[in-house]
């Protein structure tokens, strides 16, 4: 019994420990940024929302680079498809994402707190694969869309100042 518990913590990463650590708490950080955005503006899905779902994608994505690793190789019927974890993680955020959606009133509320959540998977996505320039311009052109073009929208009369 004993055995078997060692060999179920003796987990080789694909990637060293510190990588490991260094992606998951950078998906975290830039993750959590999109979601301060969404807090400011007072948008259903904040800080926590977008920090679990960049998370989330991040683990996905590393398991992903573990199964190729360990699975990938030697029996010839095993074969594996790396794009599946893109369509199991964007539809996985639709879903969640469709949630914030509102339609009242002859109005649409919650589509770009929506977008920001699939951002989030995104970074997650690239910071599990360790495409952190990738991640870091996503994060920060997504926090110009979201910030600098609401103020311009602001400025030019397209959107109210306190509208979510």
């Amino acid at each position: 019994m004993t055995d078997v518990l060692a060999a179920e913590f003796s987990y080789t990463s694909p990637v060293d420990i510190r990588i490991l650590f260094l992606r998951i708490f950078g998906a975290l950080f830039l993750c959590g940024l999109i979601g301060l955005e969404r807090e400011i503006r007072k948008n259903t899905a904040g800080i926590r929302t977008n920090m679990l779902i960049g998370l989330a994608a991040t683990i996905y994505a590393l398991v992903t680079l573990h199964m190729l690793q360990t699975m990938g190789t030697g029996d010839t019927d095993t074969r594996m498809d790396p794009i599946r974890l893109v369509e199991a993680v964007t539809s996985g955020v639709a879903f969640l994402a469709a949630g914030v959606v509102v339609y009242t009133r002859g109005s649409v509320r919650g589509l770009t707190t929506g977008a920001s959540m699939w951002l989030s998977a995104g970074v997650g996505l690239t910071v599990g694969l360790g495409m952190w320039v990738v991640a870091i311009i996503a994060t920060m052109t997504g926090l110009v869309v979201l910030w600098l073009l609401r103020k311009t929208e602001i400025a030019v009369g397209i959107k109210e100042e306190d509208a979510g």
